[in-house]
């Protein structure tokens, strides 16, 4: 059986109320399709992690898809503060814990390992201990120092964008590369999206690029353009006028609403949200080639 199914057949299959959600991807290929499509579905409860929460998270948030947000650092990248979630956060709305970038990386690789929690060396970020009693201290048995222990993250379901895969979900990812492979061993369930779907010759040719094997993959979903605003190497490039346009839609409640109705709601799919960026925004984001040298896989 193909794991190849749509992007809402796929949410709807394996993203459920209640859920701790992962949608991964440090700057890059952020996947705003599944994020868009789950406020779509209308989900509600959701626990989202993430270790740089994006204009994704204020979205999903704004939409009332969730209860908490597990984070490490929170903006609008480049711009100031995410809005929503800060002011539903000092609210009392919205439950948190906060992390160190390391400290959420490494608690995706106890749960990848399947161990309880995962030591680090002390930081300078006593603080976060202070505010989160998830980070505790403990000896090492081996030279008694203290040191930092955080405990394994394990989503029901992780959302990774890459730019090609098979139809069994092998899949292929390249340029800045953040927690994607951590946390699609650490979650129960992987929502795969891809920017191409392709033969399973074109993955076998390059080995050492499958991050994501099929084997842990539960849906993979071809959609082109799925990581805007954001930027797919090789692909598209970031969209920055629409990171400073954020900033001002989130002032005010009526406009994250009018955004919502007209480019969550008021599209099908990734396919009309691209026509209604229309082409200039694709011929503004597109980018031109620069392949890498190529490698000779041959033996004697």
């Amino acid at each position: 059986m193909t794991k190849l199914i749509p992007l809402s057949e796929a949410v709807s299959q394996f993203v459920h109320d209640g859920d701790t959600v992962y949608a991964a991807g440090f700057t890059h290929l952020i996947p705003f399709a599944a994020g868009h499509e789950i406020i779509r579905q209308r989900r509600r409860n959701l626990t989202l992690a993430r270790a740089t929460p994006d204009l994704i998270y204020d979205q999903m948030v704004a939409a009332g898809c969730a209860r908490k947000v597990i984070f490490s650092y929170m903006g609008n990248p480049g711009v100031g503060s995410l809005r929503i979630v800060r002011a539903e956060l000092e609210a009392g709305r919205l439950e948190w814990e906060e992390y160190s970038h390391f400290g959420m990386i490494s608690r995706l690789q106890a749960g990848a390992a399947g161990l309880p929690f995962m030591p680090m060396n002390q930081t300078g970020a006593v603080d976060l201990e202070r505010a989160n009693p998830m980070i505790k201290r403990v000896t090492d048995p081996y030279t008694g120092r203290e040191v930092i222990a955080v405990p394994a993250l394990n989503p029901d379901v992780a959302i990774v964008h890459v730019q090609r895969a098979d139809k069994d979900g092998n899949a292929h990812l390249w340029g800045i590369v953040g927690e994607q492979k951590e946390v699609a061993f650490a979650s129960k369930r992987v929502i795969l999206t891809a920017e191409e779907i392709v033969d399973e010759a074109v993955i076998r040719s390059d080995p050492n690029r499958t991050l994501i094997p099929g084997f842990i993959v539960s849906a993979v979903c071809q959609v082109p353009g799925a990581a805007h605003p954001s930027y797919a190497q090789g692909y598209y490039d970031r969209d920055n006028d629409f990171y400073l346009k954020w900033d001002k839609i989130s002032e005010n409640a009526e406009t994250v609403k009018a955004y919502l109705d007209e480019w969550v709601f008021g599209v099908k799919d990734r396919l009309e949200y691209w026509q209604k960026l229309g082409a200039e925004t694709y011929k503004r984001l597109k980018v031109k080639a620069r392949y890498s040298e190529k490698i000779n896989y041959g033996s004697y």
